[in-house]
C-alpha cells in the first residue's frame, strides 16, 4: 500500500545536453508495427530496440547523420538524418528477398543446436564464475550511487491545470529522457558514497559507508525505505534477476534458450577488443522476460556491454518501463569489470503510451578496484555504522571528490526545488494528503505528534457492536531513541471504554538495547495465532471484522500489561527477556464460556483467569534488512527468513497468579524464489504445554471466520474449533505469478495470477486438560486421529488489486456446523 501511495503522490503532484535524437515507428509494408526491430547509429554500438508496439527512442551525446534499422526478414534501412533531433519518424521496412546467408536462424529445437548466437552463449555459461571481481582471492572497490525520481510526460495541459496553479515554478527547467525521449522534473535525489571489501575464499563482503546525502522527502521513512526495497542489487550473469518482488529470466540464463529468441547481428571492436552483438527477445508475451542486446568479447566470453528493458506485455502492474544498462571497463586481456549500472523504471497507473507517470532512476558507478589485499575475517566481520550522523553531514569537498559522475544541472536543482516546494502551503497539502494515506497517521508538527492510526477508527463485533478508536503517538523523526503509544476505543454496545497504552526506550544503539512496556484492556479475538505475543497495541482483523462467517461471538476480555528487555548481540539476532499478567474473561459468557474446575472457588468454579508469566524469545531474521536506528526501525526486504523459539514459564501465587505451567514454541517461516516459477512462502509451527491449564492458556489452532485471506490461518475453521496442548502446523503458498495463465490465449491479456496452497495441523489434548475446562460450553477437539488439512486455488491481480481464493476443507467434515468450502480474498496494491 504505501508503495502505490509513494508513486501515486509523485503522479498526481507532478537538458542534459545531447547532440543526436530519434524517435519513432517502425512498421512493415501493410502498416502493422515491428516489435523488436534493431536500430542503430550508423558506425557505432550505440543502439535500441523497438518496444512491443514498434516504437522507439534513442539519443547519444555524440553527433550521427546516419541510422540503420533491421529486423530479421526485411531489408535493412539507412536512413539520413536531416537535423540534430528527430522526432515522430515513422519508418517502413521492405520483406527481404533473399535469404541470409551471414546468419541462419532455425526454430524449435534445431535452433538451440545451430544458432551462431547460442553457442555464444554456452560459452558464456562457461566463463561466468571466471569474470570480474570472483576471478580474484580479494578485492576492493569504490561505489557511488544515485537515486532519482522524476516526474515524467509533462504537457501544457498539465502545467495549466488547477491541480498545479500556483505551482508554475516548478517547470521552468524541463530535461528529456535519452532512453524515452519524454519530458520530466526531477523531484527527488538520493547520493551515496561507499567502500566495498570482499574475500572470495572465505565468502565475505563488507560494504562502508562513507557518505549519504538526500534531497526531497529525507524525513519520511516510509519513501526512504521503498526507495531502498526498489533498487536492491541484481547480478547479470545470475539466471534470475529480481526486481519489484518479481524474478525476471536474465537473458545470460542457463533457462535463457527456452524463454529467448537469439540472433548474432554484428561484430566490431570496442576498446580494442572484437565484440559480438547478440539480439534477444522473449519467444511468448505476458512472461517477465527482457528484449534488448548485448556485446561480448570473443576471447574471454565476458560482457562488454548489454541492455535490458522489460517487455510491455509482461506480467507486472503500475511499471509501464523498466530499462537496465551496463558497461564493463577492460582492465586487461582477460579482465573485464563492471563500470556502470543505469535502471530506469516508468512507474504509470496505465501502459498507454501518452500516458503519465514518475521516473525511478539508479545510477550506480564502480572505480579504483584493487585486489589479493588479504586481510583477516574479524575485519569483514566488524561492521560500521551507516547512521553515523557525519555520514550524513559530508561536505561539499567531500562529495566534489566523491562522485564517480557528476550531477548535471538539473540534479543539482533539485535541491532548491525542493527547498521553495516546502515553503508553498499548497504543496504542503498535498503532500500531507497523501502522507496521511500512506502511513496511516495525521502529523501534527508543533506538538511532535501524530493522530492515528485512521485505518482503525472505526469497528465492529457481536460484544462491542460499533466499535470508535482513536490513537495517537510521539514522532519527532525516524529515528526516535524513545516512543509513547495510545488509544481510547468506546463501544456503543456493551457502553464500556478500552483503552492501550505502550512506551518504548533505545538505551543503547549499538546492542539495540530497548526496553518497553504497557497495559491493554479491551476485547480481543485471541487463537488467530499460535505464537503468542504481547503486543499491548496489536488487534487482529477478527476482532472489528464487519461481515464474518457465522457467529463471532468468541471473544475475550483482556486485562494485559507487560515489561520487556530486548537486545541484538549479533545483527539480526534478538534477544527478549521480559515478564506479563493478564486477566482473562469470556465477553460473552453465554455463547462462549471460559470456565474451569476451581476448587479453591466457593461454586468450584471460576470464569476468570489470573496469570502472570516470564517470557524468553529468541528470533533469528537472516538476511533482513532494515532503515533507521531509532527505536522503531522500518523493514525494506520481505526475502528473509523468520526464526522464532519461545519459552514461556507461568508462575503460580505472584500477584495471584493462578497456573504454574511452562509452554515451549518454535515457528519458521521461509519465503522461498523459484526461479521463474513463482514465490513459494513456507511456514512450520510447534509448541508443546507442560502442565494443566484451562482453555485460555491453551494453544488454539488458528481459524479464520472473516471474508480476509490472512496467511497461516485455517479459512475453513472456526474460531477454537480446535484446541491442544500440543500442536505441529505447515502452510505452503505458492504464487506462480502468471506462469500458467500466460499459456492460455484467453487469459493472457487479463495478466491475471495463480496461487495455490496447502497447509495442515495435528494436535493433541491431554486428559487431564480436558477434565480442567469440563465445564466449558464449547467442545474441545484436538486433530489427533489424523492430520486436519486444508488446500486452496486463488486467482490475483483481479483488476490489478484484487485477489480472490477457493478454499476447501479435507477432512473433519463431521465436526459440528462445519464448512467445506469457503471464499476468502484481499485487496492490495502489489507490482
Amino acid at each position: 500500500m504505501k508503495r502505490f501511495l509513494f508513486i501515486f503522490f509523485f503522479s498526481s503532484c507532478f537538458f542534459a545536453f545531447s547532440q543526436t535524437k530519434v524517435g519513432g515507428i517502425v512498421i512493415d509494408e501493410t502498416g502493422s508495427p515491428i516489435a523488436f526491430a534493431n536500430i542503430i547509429f550508423k558506425d557505432s554500438s550505440e543502439g535500441t530496440i523497438t518496444n512491443d508496439n514498434g516504437r522507439f527512442y534513442l539519443e547519444s551525446d555524440e553527433t550521427y547523420s546516419t541510422i540503420l534499422v533491421s529486423f530479421i526478414g526485411y531489408e535493412t534501412k539507412e536512413i539520413v538524418l536531416d537535423q540534430k533531433v528527430n522526432y515522430n519518424m515513422e519508418i517502413a521496412l521492405q520483406e527481404s528477398a533473399e535469404q541470409l546467408k551471414e546468419v541462419i536462424v532455425y526454430t524449435g529445437k534445431q535452433s538451440k543446436k545451430n544458432n551462431p548466437a547460442i553457442e555464444i552463449l554456452k560459452k558464456i555459461w562457461a566463463k561466468k564464475r571466471e569474470n570480474g571481481v570472483r576471478k580474484f582471492k580479494q578485492y576492493q572497490y569504490d561505489k557511488y550511487e544515485k537515486v532519482e525520481f522524476d516526474l515524467n510526460t509533462i504537457d501544457s495541459a498539465l502545467i495549466k491545470s488547477k491541480l498545479f496553479k500556483g505551482l508554475e515554478f516548478m517547470f521552468e527547467d524541463l530535461d528529456t529522457s535519452r532512453i524515452t525521449g519524454k519530458t520530466y522534473l526531477p523531484m527527488f535525489l538520493n547520493e551515496s558514497f561507499s567502500k566495498i571489501y570482499g574475500d572470495n575464499i572465505i565468502d565475505e563482503e563488507k560494504e562502508d559507508v562513507l557518505g549519504n546525502k538526500n534531497s526531497g522527502f529525507s524525513g519520511n521513512q516510509a519513501i526512504t525505505a521503498f526507495v531502498e526495497d526498489l533498487y536492491s542489487d541484481y547480478d547479470i550473469y545470475d539466471n534470475y534477476l529480481k526486481f519489484f518482488d518479481k524474478s525476471f529470466t536474465s537473458p545470460l540464463s542457463k533457462t535463457g534458450v527456452d524463454t529467448y529468441n537469439y540472433v548474432l547481428s554484428d561484430s566490431t571492436f570496442i576498446d580494442n577488443k572484437w565484440c559480438y552483438n547478440i539480439i534477444y527477445y522473449p519467444r511468448r508475451k505476458n512472461e517477465l522476460t527482457f528484449k534488448g542486446d548485448f556485446w561480448v568479447s570473443d576471447t574471454t566470453y565476458a560482457i562488454k556491454k548489454i541492455n535490458l528493458q522489460v517487455t510491455k506485455s509482461a506480467n507486472i502492474n503500475w511499471v509501464k518501463e523498466i530499462y537496465i544498462e551496463q558497461d564493463f571497463d577492460v582492465v586487461n586481456d582477460s579482465v573485464f569489470l563492471l563500470k556502470r549500472d543505469y535502471m530506469l523504471s516508468d512507474f504509470s497507473f496505465s501502459k498507454k503510451e501518452k500516458s503519465r507517470g514518475v521516473y525511478g532512476k539508479r545510477t550506480t558507478v564502480f572505480d579504483n578496484y584493487k585486489f589479493d589485499t588479504n586481510r583477516p575475517e574479524e575485519f569483514y566481520k566488524a561492521e560500521s555504522d551507516p547512521y553515523d550522523p557525519r555520514v550524513f553531514s559530508r561536505d561539499s569537498t567531500f562529495w566534489k571528490n566523491a562522485r564517480l559522475e557528476t550531477l548535471n544541472e538539473d540534479e543539482s536543482g533539485i535541491f532548491k526545488l525542493l527547498d521553495t516546494l516546502k515553503t508553498v502551503p499548497k504543496f504542503r497539502t498535498y503532500y500531507d494528503i497523501v502522507s496521511i494515506l500512506g502511513s496511516g497517521y495525521i502529523e501534527i508538527d508543533k506538538w511532535n505528534l501524530d493522530i492515528g492510526n485512521i485505518y482503525s477508527v472505526l469497528g465492529f463485533n457481536d460484544a462491542e457492536g460499533t466499535r470508535v478508536r482513536l490513537g495517537a503517538r510521539t514522532y519527532f523523526g525516524q529515528n526516535d531513541t524513545w516512543r509513547l503509544e495510545g488509544y481510547m476505543a468506546y463501544g456503543f454496545t456493551d457502553k464500556k471504554a478500552k483503552h492501550g497504552f505502550s512506551a518504548k526506550f533505545l538505551l543503547d544503539r549499538k546492542s539495540r538495547l530497548i526496553f518497553s512496556g504497557g497495559n491493554r484492556r479491551d476485547i480481543e479475538q485471541l487463537g488467530l495465532s499460535l505464537t503468542s505475543t504481547n503486543d499491548v497495541l496489536g488487534r487482529s482483523i477478527a476482532s472489528s471484522s464487519l461481515v464474518t462467517v457465522g457467529a463471532n461471538d468468541r471473544l475475550t476480555n483482556i486485562n494485559l500489561s507487560t515489561l520487556n528487555f530486548e537486545v541484538e548481540p549479533v545483527k539480526n539476532f534478538r534477544v527478549r527477556l521480559g515478564g506479563s499478567f493478564r486477566t482473562l474473561s469470556s465477553a460473552l459468557p453465554d455463547a462462549f464460556g471460559l470456565d474451569y474446575l476451581d476448587p479453591e472457588s466457593p461454586s468450584g468454579i471460576s470464569s476468570e483467569v489470573k496469570q502472570f508469566d516470564l517470557n524468553t524469545t529468541l528470533i533469528y531474521t537472516p538476511g533482513k534488512r532494515t532503515i533507521g536506528y531509532g527505536v522503531e526501525r522500518a523493514n525494506i526486504n520481505d526475502d528473509h527468513s523468520t526464526l522464532l523459539l519461545n519459552y514461556t514459564k507461568g508462575v503460580r501465587g505472584f500477584l495471584e497468579s493462578d497456573f504454574d505451567y511452562e509452554k515451549i514454541q518454535f515457528s519458521y517461516r521461509q519465503p522461498w524464489q523459484i526461479g521463474g516459477f513463482g514465490r513459494l512462502t513456507s511456514s512450520v509451527e510447534l509448541g508443546k504445554t507442560f502442565g494443566e491449564v484451562p482453555l485460555s492458556l491453551l494453544s488454539v489452532v488458528p481459524g479464520n471466520q472473516t471474508l480476509f485471506t490472512l496467511y497461516n490461518t485455517f479459512p475453513n475453521l472456526d474460531f477454537y474449533e480446535f484446541v491442544t496442548d500440543t500442536y505441529a502446523t505447515l502452510h505452503l503458498e505458492h504464487n506462480f505469478n502468471g506462469r500458467l495463465f500466460s499459456r492460455i490465449p484467453v487469459l493472457r491479456k487479463l495478466n491475471l495470477r495463480e496461487i495455490v496452497g496447502i497447509r495442515g495441523a495435528w494436535g493433541q489434548l491431554s486428559d487431564e486438560n480436558i477434565a480442567l475446562n469440563a465445564p466449558s460450553n464449547i467442545p474441545l477437539i484436538a486433530p489427533e486421529d489424523q492430520i486436519y488439512w486444508e488446500y486452496s486455488f486463488g486467482i490475483g491481480n483481479i483488476f490489478k488489486i484484487l485477489r480472490i481464493d477457493f478454499n476447501f476443507r479435507g477432512n473433519y467434515l463431521d465436526n459440528p456446523d462445519a464448512r467445506p468450502f469457503g471464499i476468502t480474498g484481499t485487496f492490495g496494491f502489489n507490482f
